[in-house]
């Protein structure tokens, strides 16, 4: 959450931020895979999710029809095996390369992500994307910013905000705390967290914090320390075991608190990156004390302090990544692996996790109040607010 501050300097100081521009649908009929699924949809929602479909009121657009056809026949009749019609047929051949495209994942993968395309776009309307999400949970907790499922046994937290590459704002580190908590509750086995989009996360949504308290930035750097704190000690406190399912790119926060999980897979085509130092701030998510007890010192210092980018291999080779799958098997390799442990004994697991971080739970703990003591110091000096300004400046002449 070391991002959070750059979005109050710059209010603060009427700096003009670029937003992210909204992903445009491109004119052609060139399809690419743009979600990352979950797997387990029910049959039911998955009419519920073609009866949402009905309800759209904008065009989608040519890529994202193409999509919604091709993980609909997959969920219905399973992998292509029509053949390839001839090059002069451009619309059949075109959505024959759509299916094509989608290998041999399940059916039941592919319903759950048609559920979560269609959410998606329901959401981007500015539509019922809470209820969206209820249906999808099948509880009664209403998530504007997150797809939050149970199914077989395993609770998918999902980051909802594709077209910013899964930004986290304000209400969405809320809402993460809270479905953790009910997480924490329900009668799942394993809990996962991932993002639908092409990102896993690109760490915090500078755009939203534009609200400056009566205090000033003080305040508003109090209020944000009390939100980090939190957010990370509901990681710290989580009970049952927590899997980060990488689909992409990882940025900040999302990258820091991966030392709080217990198994990390991620795509071959994922980067792990925490630029900090380069804004003049500093460790957060436990990262200042998890980061050298699972790389080494060097290799930590060259993360934290010095910007170094990891792909996914490097990830893994240190010890941050349990391990890297192709990125086309990626999601079937995972949920099935994940569907096999769900049949170990829940309380068995929850009793081991339990005894691996009494050994050290205290300490994350200090050490989350320390990193957030000092950020909050970071965010109000000059050092920092130079620091983001330069960066700005920097970002404004690309």
């Amino acid at each position: 959450m070391a991002g959070v501050a750059l979005k109050f300097f710059a209010s603060s100081r009427l700096v003009k931020l670029r937003r992210l521009v909204r992903l445009a649908t491109i004119p052609s009929l060139t399809f690419h895979t743009t979600t990352s699924p979950t797997m387990g949809a029910t049959v039911e929602q998955f009419e519920q999710a073609k009866n949402k479909l009905s309800t759209l009121k904008n065009d989608p657009g040519n890529e994202v029809k193409l999509k919604i056809y091709a993980l609909f026949k997959q969920a219905t009749q399973g992998p292509c095996i029509t053949p390839k019609p001839g090059m002069l047929d451009f619309v059949n051949k075109v959505k024959w390369d759509a299916w094509k495209s989608l290998g041999s994942i399940s059916q039941d993968e592919a319903r759950q992500q048609y559920c979560d395309l269609i959410g998606s776009l329901v959401a981007a309307e500015g539509g019922s994307s809470a209820q969206v999400a209820a249906q999808l949970a099948g509880s009664g907790t209403t998530y504007e910013t997150l797809l939050v499922t149970t199914v077989d046994d395993i609770t998918t937290i999902k980051l909802n905000r594709p077209t910013k590459k899964n930004a986290i704002t304000t209400e969405m580190y809320n809402e993460i705390i809270a479905a953790l908590q009910q997480a924490a509750k329900d009668d799942s086995v394993i809990t996962v967290f991932t993002g639908t989009g092409d990102f896993y996360c690109s760490g915090n949504d500078l755009s939203n914090f534009t609200n400056i308290p009566a205090g000033g930035v003080e305040a508003m750097a109090k209020q944000s320390g009390e939100l980090l704190r939190k957010y990370v000690k509901a990681y710290i406190d989580f009970p049952k075991p927590l899997v980060a399912v990488v689909n992409g790119p990882a940025v900040g926060i999302s990258v820091t608190v991966m030392g709080l999980f217990d198994l990390v897979y991620a795509t071959e085509r994922a980067t792990f990156h925490t630029p900090f130092s380069q804004v003049g701030q500093s460790a957060e998510g436990c990262s200042s004390y998890t980061f050298p007890k699972i790389m080494g010192n060097t290799k930590a210092t060259e993360m934290l302090l010095f910007n170094k980018k990891l792909t996914a291999v490097q990830a893994c080779e240190l010890g941050l990544v349990t391990e890297v799958f192709p990125d086309s098997s990626f999601q079937s390799e995972v949920w099935t692996r994940l569907k096999e442990y769900v049949k170990l004994p829940r309380n068995s697991l929850v009793f081991s996790k339990q005894l691996i971080r009494s050994l050290e739970k205290e300490h994350l703990h200090a050490v989350n109040d320390a990193e957030v003591e000092r950020l909050v110091e970071r965010w109000t000096s000059d050092e920092c607010f130079n620091a983001v300004m330069s960066f700005f400046q920097a970002k404004s002449k690309l």
